[in-house]
């Protein structure tokens, strides 16, 4: 994937995306500048189970399909639109790689419409139109591929889409059903991220607390250093600068490059 941790900063006043792309950022910033390979998704070994986390990411980084996604297009695609779907998705892999979304999108739309059961079309359009800011079409397909995979590693970027739209209630009843059926350390980190920011946003300082649960730890990933941002907001708004503070140092220790540690320390000079 070309560069998975850089960001934009295209957000509106009130907190919600903006019509343009964006890559993330901490609460006011997006989500968390997700790794648009996916966050972490376990190995499985029973190939009727698709691909693994390492698979999916050599496919998002471009290049010639590997075996496992042409047998994939086979399995679920009649014979007469394999060769289109497979030549579709190859543009819209390219694409995406190079970060030209909106392309990619457009070549992931003719793959789908040969192949629509492929759980990898899906994934990688509903992440092609999440750069793009299309919110719906992300959302749809992202479920889809959710249903299709039975994967729960972009439900983070489903959280996010529904912030976008404004749909308060089903970021609850979302973050409910990931907390139920679970996901990689990733993946749990980028989901109390995005909710963490639907609560704090919302005024729910409190809950969004229980959420963020954040603990500074010697070697984090870099989606717990995004946890702890939106920790430090959370501290913040509850009054605690203290510990907003101990936050704060903690990225500029761990990643003081992060793309939106200026914004994140203006927001908690205020």
């Amino acid at each position: 994937m070309a560069d998975g941790n850089r960001r934009n900063r295209d957000r509106s006043n009130d907190g919600r995306p903006s019509n343009g792309p964006r890559k993330g950022g901490p609460g006011r910033q997006g989500p968390s500048g997700r790794n648009r390979s996916g966050p972490d998704r376990p190995n499985r070994s029973s190939s009727d189970r698709g691909p693994s986390r390492d698979d999916r990411k050599k496919l998002h980084a471009g290049g010639q399909l590997p075996r496992w996604i042409r047998e994939e297009i086979t399995r679920s695609t009649p014979k007469e639109r394999r060769d289109a779907a497979i030549r579709e998705l190859e543009n819209g892999v390219e694409a995406f790689a190079a970060e030209r979304y909106k392309p990619a999108a457009a070549a992931l739309r003719r793959a789908k419409a040969a192949a629509s059961r492929s759980a990898t079309i899906r994934e990688l359009l509903g992440l092609s139109a999440y750069q793009t800011g299309n919110w719906d079409e992300a959302l749809k397909e992202l479920r889809a591929f959710r249903r299709m995979s039975g994967e729960t590693d972009q439900m983070p970027i489903e959280l996010d889409c529904l912030r976008a739209l404004g749909r308060a209630k089903d970021v609850d009843k979302t973050y409910d059903l990931f907390h139920e059926l679970g996901g990689g350390r990733d993946t749990d980190n980028e989901a109390r991220v995005v909710y963490a920011s639907h609560l704090v946003d919302q005024g729910r300082v409190e809950e969004a607390w229980k959420v963020i649960n954040a603990k500074l730890v010697a070697n984090p990933p870099e989606s717990l250093v995004r946890r702890w941002a939106v920790a430090a907001r959370v501290a913040h708004a509850a009054h605690d600068d203290g510990a907003a503070s101990k936050f704060l140092a903690a990225i500029r220790d761990h990643d003081p490059e992060l793309p939106w540690l200026e914004d994140l320390e203006a927001e908690l000079s205020r």
